[in-house]
């Protein structure tokens, strides 16, 4: 197997050196390019052959065991522990936020703007609202007929 391989190497290698420069029409820099991209093909086709080598052997791992260590064994002390009572924790109330110190209203002849929302849970938005209109004026009473001279 390995003669077959040297023997393909060869011929490669023979027909590499021997197969004359490709000319694209260019100049250094098209011939590097044309080097660089050979020299990639031939390393992934026969770089494995070049390199190869034998993985490393590692000894087999050995386990102990741990040691067991008794627990020391200690006295009740002669004393006693004075309990004290914790305090009782006291929490600051929660306060409503302060009123608002600006404007949500804003009166118009022809209808008011108000802000809505709070700003936190709700977006605040200006919502416009029209006055009513005015109600149609009281109908005209009917001319009271001419009243007949007195005699």
């Amino acid at each position: 197997m390995r003669r077959i391989a040297a023997g393909l190497l060869v011929l490669l290698l023979v027909i590499a050196l021997a197969a004359p420069a490709a000319h694209a029409g260019g100049g250094a820099a098209v011939g590097i390019a044309l080097g660089l991209a050979s020299f990639a093909v031939f390393n992934q086709l026969l770089g494995g052959l070049a390199y190869a080598y034998a993985p490393p052997v590692y000894p087999a791992p050995v386990y102990y065991q741990a040691p067991v260590y008794a627990a020391p064994v200690y006295a009740t002390p002669a004393y006693s522990y004075a309990v004290y009572a914790r305090q009782p924790v006291s929490y600051a109330p929660a306060y409503a936020p302060p009123p608002r110190t600006y404007p949500t209203v804003i009166e118009y002849p022809h209808g008011r703007q108000e802000l809505r929302g709070d700003g936190v849970t709700v977006a605040y938005h200006w919502v416009w609202i029209p006055n009513p209109p005015a109600p149609p004026p009281a109908p005209v009473a009917p001319p009271a007929p001419p009243s007949s001279p007195s005699r």
